[in-house]
């Protein structure tokens, strides 16, 4: 039986600040390191946050409201073709999720192989239609959500004929590995039947995602990070660039551990067999 190889995507998501020399350093490494995709995050930030919202006093090295950090922290267009070009050079893909309708709709400029639902989009309709009609195949984070609202979304999707992979997502950042609650993603898989990856969002290098691995997660998506003490929301729960070649080679492992589940004697073994082995009635 053919290994099936996980499909792993580094979320450079906001990590890079806003610092165009700062998402090229991450997506070189996750290059370097094996990753499939790194993954962004769009926003339209008037569509998605009220003027309310965006008054609000926030310190940030950009400003003090919420909208100097909000917008601090988007790329424009010529930020998003350097991205792609880069990406090109450094035979990685990209894709990003989109917060909001202009903001998917900018991601049609480019050649993106995916889409991404993230989980508190599950309930932005207008958006996951827009997406679906795509006919993409959308990774589909499921955190915050009940299986009656993952009904919803899987369902417009199977009208659309438009491929999906679920991903199992807690989302709490950082999350504490004992509230991971992986076994949801057989949960998942057997209700939809469908091919479910995972979402994590914890600081633990390896023990929750190879777990996942383990119960035959097909995806794995990890936040990754230059340094953790970096400013930004994602960052403590992110992977540090120095430490997702080692991340890549374990989690690759994974599959090889399980082997295909048939009782048989290898040829290494036999040698011991016939050194070992005992035969008696």
């Amino acid at each position: 039986m053919e290994e099936k190889k996980i499909f792993l995507i580094a979320e450079i998501g906001i990590n890079h600040n806003g610092d165009i020399n700062i998402a090229k350093k991450l997506i070189n490494a996750a290059s370097e390191a094996g990753f499939d995709t790194v993954k962004f995050q769009k926003r339209t930030v008037d569509k998605v946050y009220s003027k309310e919202y965006l008054d609000l006093y926030r310190e940030s090295p950009w400003g003090t409201t919420q909208r100097a950090q909000k917008e601090g922290l988007e790329f424009g267009e010529k930020n998003y073709r350097e991205i792609d070009s880069y990406c090109k050079t450094k035979k990685i893909n990209w894709f990003a999720s989109s917060w909001d309708i202009d903001s998917q709709i900018f991601l049609r400029k480019f050649n993106l192989n995916f889409n991404k639902i993230a989980s508190p989009m599950l309930g932005n309709f207008p958006l996951i239609k827009k997406i679906a009609e795509e006919g993409k195949k959308t990774f589909i984070s499921t955190g915050m959500s009940i299986l009656e609202e993952i009904d919803e979304v899987v369902n417009l999707f199977k009208r659309k004929n438009c491929t999906f992979e679920l991903m199992h997502c807690n989302s709490t950042y950082p999350m504490d590995d004992e509230d991971a609650n992986l076994r949801c993603i057989l949960t998942l898989r057997e209700r939809y039947n469908c091919d479910v990856g995972y979402s994590g969002h914890e600081t633990s290098l390896i023990g929750v995602s190879s777990a996942a691995a383990l119960l035959g997660a097909t995806s794995i998506e990890r936040h990754i990070t230059l340094d953790r003490t970096m400013y930004g929301s994602d960052q403590a729960a992110s992977i540090e660039a120095r430490s997702l070649k080692n991340f890549v080679e374990l989690i690759r492992k994974v599959p090889k551990f399980l082997g295909d589940g048939s009782k048989k004697i290898s040829e290494k073994e036999m040698k011991v067999r016939k050194k070992l082995r005992i035969d008696s009635k």
